[in-house]
């Protein structure tokens, strides 16, 4: 079992930056990958950022150039670094992982909510 619990979110104008983190119960360097997700009423789940255990990144092309993922393999934690922040990146935000090696399992936070306003 791994537990993922979100923070950094918050309400910031439009332009302004926020730092979300995520932080694992388990050594995230042994993860397959780690992402973030956000979902907004009414619509999809939205795949954000993804990084891998060598740690190639990618980005959905919404939030590229903007959105920033790193992580701290000693502390566990996950972070997106959000600059340039619109109305439309206003969500809630997910902390995803992926583990596992013959059988593949999928752990969720409980989301933190991103409110952009213009």
């Amino acid at each position: 079992q791994v537990q993922l619990v979100e923070s950094g979110g918050g309400l910031v104008r439009a332009g302004g930056s926020l730092r979300l983190s995520c932080a694992a119960s388990g050594s995230i360097f042994r993860f397959n990958a780690m992402a973030w997700y956000r979902r907004t009423p009414g619509k999809q789940r939205e795949l954000v950022a993804t990084i891998t255990r060598g740690g190639s990144t990618n980005y959905a092309a919404s939030v590229m150039g903007r959105f920033t993922l790193s992580r701290d393999n000693a502390k566990n934690t996950l972070y997106l670094q959000m600059s340039s922040l619109k109305p439309e990146d206003t969500a809630v935000y997910y902390c995803n992982a992926n583990v596992g090696d013959i059988a593949y399992y999928d752990y969720w936070g409980q989301g933190t909510q991103v409110t952009v306003s213009s």
